[in-house]
């Protein structure tokens, strides 16, 4: 059953991407790295652990390279405007940068309008064990993951531009909860 939901995320995927694969980091069907992470929602800080957030559904996890710069600004603003579809299939939301947590508090409130938290990762360790770091070493790469309440990822997807990430992390999430329901 599971290597059937993975397959038809993997059908998904490439059909988003027009019958090509989409530049991914880490594989579809492996764990995903267990982290815990200082994080902000609405400017109030905790302590982010994915392994509790697994044990309330799936975890849309995306990286982004810094807060309040244009692609990034974007990027929350369209995860934030759909939070209330992510709570519908279940799942949270995290932003993980390689930013301090002083500038993701404001960032938490201002860009993610305090619909879901974002965590600092300023030592890149986080952002390294997902393959998400730029070349450079000081930034994160754009890249979104999706992560079965099992640990294991579901669906991948990397690329500058902010623009397809919540519509594929809700696609994904949409064929993963079909294969549940059935």
């Amino acid at each position: 059953m599971k290597s059937h939901v993975f397959a038809l995320v993997a059908v998904t995927i490439l059909m988003l991407a027009g019958g090509q694969a989409a530049r991914a980091a880490l594989p579809v069907g492996q764990a995903a790295p267990s982290f815990t992470l200082q994080a902000s929602m609405g400017g109030r800080d905790f302590t982010y652990s994915l392994a509790g957030a697994l044990k309330k559904g799936p975890v849309v996890l995306y990286f982004y390279p810094a807060a309040f710069t244009p692609g990034c600004t974007i990027e929350a603003h369209d995860f934030a405007d759909a939070m209330d579809q992510f709570h519908a299939l279940g799942a949270s939301v995290i932003g993980v940068s390689m930013d301090e947590i002083d500038k993701l508090r404001r960032f938490s409130v201002s860009e993610c309008r305090s619909k879901f938290p974002v965590a600092a990762d300023p030592k890149g360790e986080v952002t390294g064990e997902y393959d998400a770091k730029m070349a450079s070493g000081t930034h994160a790469n754009r890249t979104s993951y999706v992560i079965a309440p099992d640990g294991r990822i579901l669906m991948s997807y990397s690329d500058r531009s902010p623009d397809e990430h919540v519509t594929r992390t809700l696609a994904a999430l949409q064929t993963w909860k079909n294969g549940h329901t059935h």
